[in-house]
């Protein structure tokens, strides 16, 4: 397994994500610091969050995977070892997305507080904003890093068009650039990513960590009939993925996880990692079994003749 260089930053990464939105949600910290410890044990080394997680669950009020994590630095105090990436510009409670100066600088303070760090490695625009300015956003992380509380900038769910014209201004204006991208993107869900995002990521060079990309564990094959769905707590999300596209790349990912002896996830994954663009798909687990099929996947000897019969049946032209 060799680390990978995130876009045109010097940040180096195992080609695998945990992604911290199950940390507060789905497992409380005794479980969430078992798992970081056996991911990290393990040779891995990128932690993607955002202060948003895990608003949506009862009781939450946003910051709860921020603070599960810094919670973890500080025990093992660890923070030189591991690459943080987290996010700015989601719905806090305010009711909207916000991207303004005003509000970066504020969160970006609340974050690195939760996070009991004084610099956050990758910092990353999560939603867009189009009532702020592209510059003002900018000039936001322009001072941030300035004052070394942020090392490099990404940008997750921008369109093509907006996405685009960030990496204009910053060039212009000679403010900083995103250095990653994060689409939403597997096997099953590859249309609007390949369509245009991908192109633009390529030309810029832009470090693509996808998020979802087991989508939502129905490329696990844990989900296979409507009944499955009651499985879990993101089961509802899963639905869509129940038909006769889903259910033949199912029958492929089984098929080729058979002749490599390991699991679908694996497969999956592996997928993802293979592609030109990606560069570490960002992949969560509630459990220490699961996590075995997800730190096994950098590592699996899928061959191109697999790979390619992977892209074709689930090709979405």
């Amino acid at each position: 397994m060799q680390k990978r260089q995130l876009g045109k930053s010097d940040l180096q990464v195992f080609p695998i994500a945990f992604g911290g939105n199950v940390f507060g949600w789905t497992i409380d910290e005794k479980t969430s610091f078992e798992i970081l410890d056996a991911f990290t044990g393990a040779g891995f080394n990128f932690i993607d969050t955002a202060d948003i997680y895990s608003r949506w669950a009862p009781g939450n009020k946003g910051g709860e995977s921020e603070t599960v994590i810094g919670n973890w630095l500080k025990k093992n105090n660890n923070r030189d070892k591991v690459i943080i990436a987290t996010k700015v510009g989601g719905d806090m409670g305010s009711g909207k997305r916000d991207l303004s100066k005003k509000y970066i600088l504020k969160a970006a303070e609340d974050s690195l507080k939760r996070l009991q760090t004084d610099y956050i490695d990758l910092y990353q625009t999560h939603w867009d904003d189009e009532t702020t300015p592209i510059e003002e956003t900018l000039e936001a992380y322009d001072q941030l890093i300035k004052e070394g509380k942020v090392r490099y900038i990404g940008a997750s769910n921008l369109s093509t068009e907006r996405l685009q014209a960030s990496m204009r201004i910053s060039f212009e204006q000679k403010l900083p650039s995103y250095v990653t991208f994060q689409p939403h993107y597997n096997l099953y869900e590859r249309e609007v990513f390949e369509a245009s995002l991908e192109e633009v990521c390529l030309q810029h060079n832009l470090g693509v960590i996808s998020y979802f990309s087991l989508a939502s564990g129905f490329l696990t094959g844990k989900y296979r009939s409507e009944a499955d769905l009651s499985k879990s707590q993101r089961g509802g999300g899963v639905a869509k993925y129940l038909d006769a596209r889903g259910m033949k790349i199912l029958d492929a990912l089984d098929k080729v996880a058979a002749e490599l002896n390991t699991a679908p996830a694996t497969v999956a994954l592996a997928w993802l990692i293979h592609r030109p663009s990606v560069t570490a798909p960002i992949v969560s687990a509630t459990n220490l079994k699961q996590l075995d099929s997800i730190i096994t996947a950098p590592d699996l000897a899928i061959t191109k003749e697999q790979l390619d019969y992977l892209t074709q049946i689930s090709a979405w032209h």
